[in-house]
């Protein structure tokens, strides 16, 4: 099978499409055609190594100490099975599926082994396989975030910082459903695509600073690393909470102990997407109330390209290559 593979950490050119093996699904695993893939930015960080503050030696110690031990990236597909292991029930041949692989990785790829018991979901009718594949990342770390860790109720009011991401628009979308008033800051090139999705308000970053103005927020999410607690503490309600996506380590060691005497919160941890939260957001994108947003397509052969354009730091939505 042709997949994109780096041998070692670098820039987007160290990745290339070879041939390679054909997996074969184990007991308990389904063998997916992918058809659809993203690259997001955990694909970035895992390439290139380049961490949040303080996750350096993490990174290495995770993915490989002296070269990638998955050489594979790829983390959210959608596809078809292809086989089935011995003792699967829940899938069969030909079904339309979206997945998560998580640590491991191996979605850019025509071929992806997933377990039958992960995150893996059939795909509901009327769901192309491009923008079921843009659902996945994005959208199960703002559901984890929102719903599992942030409690979001009807009627407050969340601040999405990095609102034309591909997680930032999943923020907006997911907190509007959940009967939050958004307030989403992005560039002003992007504020009519981020109002369309549910903002209320969108604020320019390149003209003003959240932070610095009178209003308050029961919520607000960093998708971008730059609105820690030291800064974001004052826009933050009484039990207001700080929804960490991206930091560095130190202020997401020191903050929570911070926090707790101010009577808010500052929040953390890694996305845990089951296949329930999979086929919640596939049914919202069918029914309209979740979006899924592409920002650019791209083909196996030009998946360098597509690297190029996650680093760039400027894309909108997801990143999605086709198979």
């Amino acid at each position: 099978m042709k997949a994109a593979v780096y041998r070692k950490y670098g820039a987007p050119e160290v990745v290339g499409v070879e041939d390679i093996p054909t997996p074969q699904p184990k007991a308990g695993e389904v063998l997916v055609r992918v058809r659809a893939a993203t690259v997001t930015a955990a694909d970035w960080r895992v390439r290139s190594l380049l961490m949040p503050r303080g996750f350096g030696a993490f990174g290495r110690l995770a993915f490989g100490l002296f070269g990638p031990r998955k050489k594979v990236l790829g983390m959210a597909l959608a596809g078809e099975v292809e086989a089935c292991g011995a003792g699967v029930t829940g899938f069969a041949m030909g079904d339309r599926v979206l997945a998560e692989t998580g640590a491991k990785m191996g979605a850019h790829a025509e071929f992806c082994v997933v377990r039958a018991s992960g995150t893996i979901a059939k795909m509901p009718d009327g769901l192309s396989f491009e923008d079921a594949a843009a659902l996945v990342f994005g959208g199960t770390t703002a559901l984890y975030f929102l719903r599992d860790i942030g409690k979001v109720q009807a009627g407050e009011r969340v601040l999405v910082n990095g609102a034309s991401g591909e997680t930032g628009v999943a923020f907006v979308q997911l907190a509007r459903h959940f009967g939050a008033d958004v307030v989403g800051v992005c560039s002003a090139g992007n504020a009519e695509l981020v109002q369309g999705l549910g903002a209320a308000h969108v604020v320019d970053y390149a003209r003003e600073d959240f932070a610095a103005s009178a209003e308050a927020y029961d919520i607000i999410v960093d998708t971008v690393g730059n609105a820690g607690w030291a800064r974001s503490k004052d826009a933050l309600k009484d039990q207001g909470r700080l929804l960490q996506v991206l930091a560095g380590l130190p202020d997401m060691m020191i903050a929570p102990f911070v926090s707790r005497r101010a009577g808010r919160k500052a929040l953390a941890g890694a996305a845990k997407p089951t296949a329930a939260d999979l086929v919640f957001l596939a049914d919202l994108a069918v029914s309209g109330a979740f979006k899924p947003v592409i920002s650019q397509r791209f083909e196996l052969k030009d998946i360098v390209e597509a690297h190029r354009l996650v680093d760039s730091g400027h894309k909108v939505g997801s990143v999605v290559v086709r198979l």
